[in-house]
């Protein structure tokens, strides 16, 4: 029978620190918005207990989970499309030092463009709708999952590679048994820094005309007044990326500790 060691006291505390994160902004944003120690009248519009109030009515509309359906099809699409191209490029430059000495510069200097600037541009070329948005998404989240699967592919232990050289293995037979298990924790922490800011760019993309998601349900929102709804709508997008990073650090978990 298997010896269970007795937790220590910051392990007994854990499951509580971030509840007691939680508690503390929840204080800071009832100072911050009440009327007595607020910062400006208007933020009494979007106080905790308006905003939790507008959420439970919110989340009881069928056209919120129309907007969310949407949003989370949209990020799926370019998140997927990020994958499809970052991946494959990931390989070839952790496989191929040339390549990455050649494409280095241009990669970096591409990264540190903002999304966000490419608006008009995919607007121009792809028109409204959701093909822009794809192109953004796609465009915001390829960089962490190509460079992640690039660090990874250039990790893999080199005597493995040279096992698999030994034992005729061809260049394919190699990538598939050997490279891509090595570098799936990789991939994983590549797809969920991708989903961070593919869901961060998310909003301000779904405000080039298109008639749902969330990003367009914040601007119907403010247009109609409703500023409590507005607040609920920013939290509604709060659960949701927690929830997406939240299953993505526990298939991440598991690749790192080898599937079990």
């Amino acid at each position: 029978m298997r010896m269970q060691l007795p937790r220590t006291s910051s392990e007994r505390a854990a499951p509580w620190a971030p509840l007691t994160g939680l508690v503390i902004a929840w204080i800071g944003w009832s100072l911050a918005t009440s009327p007595t120690f607020g910062l400006n009248p208007v933020l009494e519009h979007f106080s905790p207990s308006r905003a939790v109030g507008a959420l439970i009515r919110v989340v009881q509309e069928q056209r919120t989970w129309t907007h969310i359906f949407v949003s989370l099809r949209r990020v799926g699409v370019g998140l997927g499309i990020a994958f499809l191209a970052g991946v494959p490029a990931g390989l070839l430059l952790g496989r191929l030092g040339w390549l990455e000495r050649a494409s280095s510069a241009a990669i970096q200097f591409l990264r540190m463009i903002s999304p966000i600037s490419w608006m008009p541009i995919a607007v121009m070329v792809l028109g409204i709708g959701d093909a822009p948005i794809y192109f953004l998404l796609a465009v915001s989240a390829v960089w962490p999952i190509l460079l992640s699967t690039a660090e990874g592919t250039r990790r893999v232990d080199p005597r493995w590679i040279e096992m698999a050289r030994s034992l005729g293995a061809t260049e394919a037979e190699m990538m598939r048994h050997v490279v891509v298990p090595a570098i799936a924790a990789h991939v994983v922490t590549g797809l969920r820094l991708g989903l961070g800011v593919a869901w961060i760019v998310l909003v301000p993309a779904e405000m080039l005309g298109v008639r749902a998601g969330l990003g367009y349900a914040i601007l119907d929102a403010r247009d109609r007044l409703a500023y409590p709804e507005v607040m609920a709508i920013v939290l509604l997008i709060g659960c949701l990326g927690w929830a997406m990073d939240t299953l993505i650090r526990r298939i991440e978990a598991r690749q790192a500790h080898g599937g079990r």
